[in-house]
C-alpha cells in the first residue's frame, strides 16, 4: 500500500534543528506523483538536480514512523505499509499503483538525521537508525497514486 507521496519544490529543513523547520507548502503531498527515468519526482526539491540524481527519490516503510507521523515530518517522497523497504539497497523495486510498472533501482540507505527529534519527536533520531528508508534512481517514467500497490524486487542486472 502507497500510504502517502511527497513532492515539496522547498527545503523546509535547513540551519539548525532547534530553530525548527520552515512552513510546509499546500499541496506537497500528493494523491499522485510522475517520475522521470534519471531525474526524480516532476516538481520536488531534487527533481533533476546533479548532485541527487541517483537518490532523487526516497521511499520509506510506515511501521518505523509512531502513529500520527508521516512524510510531512520525514521529508521522504513515497511512503509504504508492508514493504520492508530498509532491505532493499542493491536492488531494484517495481511498485505499481495501476497507472503502469515504475521501477526504482534502491541505491543506499536514507539515513536519519538530528531533524527527526524536531519535527517527528525527541528520540526518533536514534530509533530510525537503519529504517529511514531508502534512496533511489527512478529508471522508468510513470505515474504513482496513494492507494493499493503491487511490488516486485529483482536482483540489479536481472531481467524484470
Amino acid at each position: 500500500m502507497i500510504v502517502e507521496l511527497l513532492a515539496s519544490p522547498v527545503h523546509r529543513l535547513e540551519g539548525r534543528p532547534q530553530d525548527g523547520p520552515g512552513p510546509a507548502l499546500e499541496g506537497e503531498l500528493a494523491g499522485s506523483v510522475r517520475l522521470r527515468a534519471g531525474l526524480g519526482i516532476v516538481g520536488d526539491r531534487y527533481f533533476a538536480k546533479p548532485a541527487h540524481r541517483d537518490a532523487s527519490v526516497t521511499v520509506m516503510a510506515q511501521e518505523w514512523l509512531p502513529p500520527g507521523t508521516g512524510l510531512a515530518h520525514s521529508r521522504r517522497n513515497i511512503l509504504v505499509a508492508g514493504l520492508p523497504v530498509d532491505d532493499l539497497v542493491g536492488t531494484i523495486l517495481t511498485l505499481d499503483s495501476g497507472d503502469g510498472p515504475v521501477r526504482l533501482q534502491v541505491k543506499r540507505r536514507a539515513n536519519p538525521c538530528a531533524w527527526m527529534d524536531v519535527t517527528i519527536g525527541p528520540g526518533a533520531f536514534r530509533s530510525l537508525r537503519g529504517h529511514g528508508g531508502v534512496r533511489c534512481t527512478p529508471l522508468d517514467d510513470g505515474v504513482l497514486r496513494v492507494g493499493p500497490v503491487t511490488y516486485t524486487v529483482t536482483a540489479v542486472g536481472s531481467q524484470s
